[in-house]
């Protein structure tokens, strides 16, 4: 089964690592997957480092969801997945999609491997991906896809400033159950490693159960994004 696959890659400011990761889709979009860059207002020249590599380019405000909405609404595909553009997909990530699409499934998301070589990031991701097939929540880090149809039945990502891929997954369990492919994708550890491994996962956790309890997202992105 070949499926028109349109891949979104929100960014901002990415110049030095635009390139490599749009290269690496290249041998996808060579075989008709569509590649989608949303930026968000770029300053440092990635526009124009994107413009030869991508199959479709639009600007938006900043905001990762806002961004990813638009790319759906300009992408053709009958399936859309949605890329960080720090995240590297799995050999063959095209097959596999068409795999579980063919077999009927909604949406899903693949396993997921941070960069870094410490041990303790082995344990980070592990409970991730354990989490993940316990809740049935995927994370942006783990490379949600989705049928068009069904993603905008229910609205698209809502456009908040954070958590918007926990409320996708909320929504879209509504309708189905995620695929969680154990094809693995390898998303940069930078920020784990820049501000601390266990540091990250305390703050993380306390994030993750602010926003069930309710605390407003602009709240919850002014305490992830502060230095």
């Amino acid at each position: 089964m070949k499926i028109r696959l349109s891949i979104i890659i929100p960014v901002l400011n990415e110049a030095s690592v635009i390139t490599e990761a749009l290269t690496r889709l290249q041998p996808l979009r060579n075989q008709g997957t569509e590649v989608v860059v949303v930026d968000g207002g770029s300053t440092d020249g990635s526009q124009n480092l994107a413009l030869e590599l991508a199959s479709r380019f639009v600007r938006t405000s900043k905001g990762r969801a806002e961004q990813m909405n638009a790319g759906a609404k300009i992408a053709t595909g009958d399936y859309l997945l949605f890329l960080h553009i720090d995240t590297q997909l799995p050999e063959n990530a095209d097959l596999a999609l068409a795999k579980v699409f063919e077999a009927g499934a909604e949406w899903g998301r693949f396993d997921v491997r941070l960069s870094g070589n410490q041990p303790l990031l082995r344990m980070v991701e592990t409970l991730m991906n354990r989490r993940s097939r316990l809740t049935g929540i995927a994370t942006g880090d783990q490379a949600i896809f989705v049928r068009r149809d069904a993603f905008e039945r229910i609205g698209g990502f809502s456009e908040m400033p954070l958590m918007e891929d926990i409320a996708l997954s909320k929504q879209l369990k509504h309708i189905a159950r995620p695929v969680c492919l154990r094809e693995r994708v390898i998303t940069s550890s930078r920020r784990w490693e820049r501000n601390g491994i266990l540091r990250t996962i305390l703050l993380m956790w306390r994030l993750r159960l602010l926003y069930f309890l309710g605390t407003d997202p602009a709240r919850l992105a002014t305490l992830y994004y502060r230095p």
